[in-house]
């Protein structure tokens, strides 16, 4: 039966960048303008449609309608098949499927809620290694990947096997620009390129799970530039273990065709635990944040004509005497010459991080230097 699409709200979900779009996908070409808001687009052996341009047409809904139906006929489908086609043409769409024993498409509620929590922190994580890959994110204080996941919709579920969807914002169409030498540039959208990074994420981690299950030590460390982190290692493993495994698809959105129409990273049930220790050792690396550190100034060292400095601080970490360095500006290095001469005690803050068995501090300043040390709490002689 066949069925036709009335609802203006639904109607005018799809977009005129989405319409054109599929045309020319589907072999439509554009010929000429109509009027001041549409085109022409022809096909062999396919109806002559008008593609309007914008959606300040009062009639756009009907518009809209008669062009689904077109659609619909020449690639004989439904109307309601192709229309739901049409509202994410120009998104970027992830799939995370789930391989389910039942043949009904069900999962357990409490499964069901961790594929959505594993598909969200999946996605959140790739967008946290865009500009600056790390071992371990705190996900909430990266505000370009947090403000990147509000824009990102959960798509409606799909009949078949169980399926999480995820709609990336509107990615728009190309614009080419010129810039003062003649020279033209085609910047990917940062909606793109956090989709694109998902993907080389997806295939970095999966690579690294392959090469750390035959003995390569190595691995996760190496797929750290392209996207692997601990976070994403603990959402994958999430989306895993409930299942015999798990299918990430990425189709992208016709408004930015790319090569490929889709990319499609598998997961199986034995990458889990592998994924789970990696995401431990990774975090046995993580940054402590804005860590304090209260010990003695073992070390100075600073070259000629330099005005920074490295230290050694002698510090209590995790019940244990370390030893931190750090790199210090003239002035808290000049601090820690006096402390050290003086035997006192400091207090020093940074982001502390492990490398290997070594100890540094990043971002690091001299706050105190202690002059009772019965005041020193953190006194590594005691």
């Amino acid at each position: 039966m066949k069925v036709r699409i009335q609802d203006e709200k639904a109607l005018a979900a799809v977009s005129p960048a989405a319409l054109s779009a599929h045309a020319r996908a589907y072999g439509w070409t554009k010929v000429e303008s109509y009027g001041r808001h549409s085109d022409v687009y022809t096909r062999e052996g396919a109806p002559e449609i008008i593609v309007p341009r914008t959606q300040r047409l009062g009639d756009y809904a009907s518009v809209v309608s008669q062009l689904v139906e077109i659609f619909a006929e020449v690639a004989d489908t439904d109307t309601l098949s192709l229309y739901r086609m049409l509202t994410i043409a120009d998104r970027d769409v992830v799939r995370v499927t789930a391989a389910t024993e039942g043949g009904d498409g069900s999962v357990a509620l409490n499964d069901g809620v961790k594929m959505i929590t594993g598909a969200r922190d999946m996605a959140l994580a790739a967008a946290c290694s865009l500009h600056e890959p790390r071992p371990a994110y705190r996900a909430a204080a990266n505000r370009e990947a947090s403000e990147y996941l509000r824009r990102v919709h959960l798509g409606q579920t799909e009949q078949g096997s169980f399926v999480v969807t995820l709609l990336s914002p509107v990615v728009a169409p190309p614009v080419q620009t010129e810039d003062l030498f003649g020279r033209t540039a085609d910047d990917q959208p940062i909606e793109r390129r956090m989709t694109q990074r998902l993907v080389e994420a997806l295939a970095a981690t999966r690579e690294a799970a392959e090469k750390a299950s035959v003995g390569d030590a190595d691995a996760f460390g190496d797929a750290v530039s392209r996207g692997a982190s601990a976070n994403l290692c603990d959402a994958l493993a999430m989306l895993i273990e409930p299942f015999h495994g798990i299918d990430v698809t990425l189709a992208w959105a016709r408004t930015r065709p790319m090569k490929a129409a889709r990319e499609a990273v598998r997961f199986g049930a034995s990458h889990a635990p592998v994924l789970r220790e990696a995401a431990r050792c990774f975090r046995e690396h993580e940054p402590r944040m804005d860590e304090a550190l209260v010990g003695r100034i073992q070390r100075l060292q600073r070259s000629d004509g330099q005005s920074d400095g490295a230290v050694a601080l002698r510090t209590w970490i995790d019940g244990r005497v370390r030893s931190v360095s750090a790199v210090l500006n003239r002035r808290d290095y000049d601090r820690a010459i006096q402390a050290h001469k003086d035997n006192a005690p400091v207090v020093m803050f940074g982001d502390l991080e492990r490398f290997r068995n070594r100890w540094r501090l990043r971002n690091p300043r001299v706050v105190d230097i202690i002059s009772d040390e019965e005041d020193a709490s953190g006194d590594c002689e005691r």
